[in-house]
């Protein structure tokens, strides 16, 4: 299945039915009066988070949604039927955008979470509804209301407990494969990554999920490469693991284009927790890895983990590490949630 995440979406709500101008006409009733129904209200535009899906390729073949219009009322006081809504369903992660793409709508983070969108119009009043005792034959009635007619966005964040970063060929793909089923493209050449891939990982009887995005160059932020659209990706993640390629000629600005990058971004995703790792140990000799290590220490001032996808040599300790953030994370969001009363 192809990856889609943003969309352009054109949706429309039903109109409401217009109400009924209608007197009751029989056999021997004298007085029938009025008997307008009112119109039925028109169909909402919903947009509805199921499970099972991770793309948004669904809106790629289909842009436009509208929702049924309700039908008019009609004599002996009937009421329209209300018009159908129209579900527009979405993976978990969903941001619902303006036609700007500035102002998120609505943040979809829960399987069975429903935003309505777009609101039906509501039908009108049959004349009946303006009898009075002054008044006792009113020949008007309401039209419905129009629909709501809007442009959005769709724009999927997948939802992740670590993800993973580095510059194309820094090996991400090669972690992610060894310590998942997940199978994305491994080959030697750069930005074999393409769209996001993500697997589940276990250790020590737990698991998470991890996102692997296309590699960063230098100047992401401004669209080059494949450009900073993928680090939405990464910005719901408790941790992030950035992997530098141990047998570069330059680990330490390779690490600093990242952070640049990062910080270049904008919002938190440059303060969000950090493991960093030098990948690729087993094509580095013992004292080439010292010499490494010591360096990228002292850039990052802080510990480096050292390991390979390949041989799997000291994977074991990075995936701890990720395990232990995010159980903070998920710690400190558990004390920030305020508690619930009840009566």
């Amino acid at each position: 299945m192809k990856f889609l995440d943003l969309c352009k979406v054109y949706i429309r709500s039903g109109a409401g039915g217009g109400g009924a101008v209608s007197f009751r006409r029989e056999k021997y009733i004298e007085y029938g009066g009025p008997d307008g129904g009112d119109g039925g209200a028109g169909g909402d535009v919903v947009i509805e988070v199921v499970d099972g899906l991770n793309t948004l390729i669904d809106f790629r073949y289909q842009q436009h949604f509208f929702a049924k219009n309700g039908q008019p009322g009609m004599g002996k006081q009937r009421t329209g039927k209300d018009g159908e809504d129209i579900v527009l369903r979405v993976p978990v992660g969903t941001e619902v955008l303006d036609e700007g793409e500035e102002t998120v709508l609505a943040d979809m983070t829960e399987v069975g979470q429903q935003f309505v969108v777009a609101k039906g119009g509501n039908g009108g009043f049959g004349n009946l509804h303006f009898k009075s005792s002054t008044n006792q034959a009113p020949r008007r009635a309401n039209p419905g209301q129009p629909g709501v007619e809007r442009t959005i966005w769709l724009r999927l964040k997948l939802i992740a407990d670590a993800g993973l970063l580095g510059l194309p060929n820094a090996g991400k793909s090669t972690f992610l494969a060894a310590t998942s089923n997940a199978r994305p493209k491994i080959a030697d050449y750069p930005f074999t990554t393409l769209h996001p891939n993500l697997g589940v990982v276990g250790i020590d009887n737990a698991e998470f999920v991890i996102a692997d995005i296309p590699g960063l160059i230098a100047g992401a932020h401004e669209g080059r490469g494949i450009g900073d659209r993928f680090l939405g990706h990464v910005e719901r993640c408790s941790v992030l693991l950035h992997l530098v390629d141990g047998t570069s000629e330059s680990i330490v600005s390779d690490y600093e284009t990242i952070i640049g990058e990062l910080e270049a971004y904008g919002g938190h995703l440059a303060d969000k927790p950090r493991v960093t790792a030098l990948n690729k140990i087993d094509a580095l000799s013992d004292e080439e890895q010292a010499d490494r290590l010591r360096a990228l220490e002292a850039a990052t001032g802080d510990h480096v983990y050292a390991m390979s996808g390949v041989s799997r040599e000291g994977v074991d300790q990075v995936l701890r590490a990720l395990r232990s953030e995010i159980k903070k994370d998920r710690q400190s969001a558990a004390e920030e949630e305020p508690e619930q009363w009840h009566p």
